[in-house]
């Protein structure tokens, strides 16, 4: 670990924010996670430098868990034929030299493991996010039932129970690959309309079987995913699971539903609900303001009686620490505030007139603080 240096002598106070949390056998520093954040720049599926400076210098930049962005349990669970994946040795040693470093910064390295489901298959949002399909160099696309995301895009073949049965194997083996790597943190992807999402919610899944009708049905893949990573992931080590809260849909999954799964996921052992939303329609209206998720990590964390982590618009160190000290949520989930400022927690620290460790080699800028 890079020595540290406490930042430039002032009236300090201990905000949440930068109060340290545990999660079974992990300390993670403060209350600031990086949100992860497909980069769409592998395009063999392996992490590369950009990888290695854009979550290490996060870690540097002071946030307390560093997690890598969605990462495919399987080819065809690639967003796009750039998206990183962990099914083979090469990915796991790339990953490993990112987990090492993030470590030695102090922060907790994670990793979210996906499955893009129907939603597979995609150019990259800079090249318009439509389908490739197999003639062009795409794929087969996957989900609970045939009924592509959006009018026009791919047609997923509905799996059975048979295969849904190997995709969790895929997750297991994944998460077998992250522990050998060094990370400590796994959150499962079961949001924004990939695979696990698109079985919870009922636009998507219009399944008979055991998978699918009412609400338990629909969260079985998940619980079976959870539970069969949990066999390879040691006990001290903690699970997230992410959730899109509602679908901003009529008929869609609700806040409600979110709540009732996230107490199975409780009843499972899972440590925290990283609460997103949307992500399941093309016809979702999403009222976007500053913190306009924040009410869902509240009321899981109410209702379902588990760690939650808030996500969305947030802004400043302001509302961040108002979230935490209102018991609003237990971490803050940051994504484009990081990219924008890979030293947000600093800045952030300065402001609510925190006590943190600046690296040795950065202490000269404490005098800015």
């Amino acid at each position: 670990m890079s020595p540290t240096t406490s930042s430039a002598s002032r009236n300090y106070r201990q905000p949440k924010l930068f109060e340290p949390i545990k999660f079974r056998g992990v300390t993670v520093r403060n209350r600031i996670m990086m949100s992860p954040m497909c980069q769409y720049c592998a395009p063999e599926a392996v992490p590369l430098e950009w990888h290695y400076v854009h979550l290490g210098s996060r870690a540097v930049g002071g946030a307390g868990i560093i997690m890598a962005e969605a990462t495919a349990v399987e080819p065809r669970g690639r967003i796009t034929p750039y998206c990183l994946g962990l099914w083979h040795d090469e990915q796991e040693a790339a990953f490993s030299r990112i987990a090492k470093f993030v470590t030695e910064q102090g922060a907790v390295p994670g990793i979210q493991l996906a499955h893009a489901g129907r939603k597979a298959s995609h150019r990259r949002p800079w090249e318009d996010r439509t389908a490739i399909y197999p003639n062009e160099g795409g794929w087969e696309v996957i989900g609970p039932s045939a009924i592509p995301w959006e009018p026009g895009d791919l047609v997923p073949h509905a799996l059975s129970s048979d295969e849904i049965g190997k995709v969790i194997l895929k997750f297991k083996a994944s998460a077998e690959r992250a522990l050998r790597a060094g990370f400590r943190i796994i959150e499962i992807h079961a949001a924004h309309g990939y695979l696990l999402h698109s079985f919870l919610s009922p636009l998507s899944n219009l399944r008979n079987d055991q998978y699918g009708g009412n609400l338990d049905n629909r969260m079985r893949f998940l619980l079976d995913t959870i539970m069969a990573v949990r066999q390879v992931w040691p006990d001290e080590y903690p699970l997230f699971v992410r959730l899109s809260a509602t679908d901003w849909v009529e008929d869609g999954l609700t806040l409600e539903d979110t709540v009732a799964i996230a107490m199975k996921l409780a009843s499972l052992g899972i440590d925290l609900i990283d609460c997103s939303s949307g992500g399941n329609s093309y016809k979702q209206e999403v009222p976007v303001h500053p913190g306009y998720q924040v009410p869902f990590s509240e009321a899981v964390r109410r209702e379902a009686g588990i760690r939650t982590g808030a996500v969305g618009l947030i802004n400043s160190a302001e509302l961040a620490e108002e979230i935490l000290a209102n018991r609003r949520a237990d971490i803050i989930i940051l994504g484009r505030l990081m990219l924008w400022d890979p030293y947000w927690p600093y800045h952030a620290a300065s402001k609510l007139r925190a006590k943190v460790d600046l690296p040795i080699q950065y202490a000269r800028s404490g005098i800015y603080a």
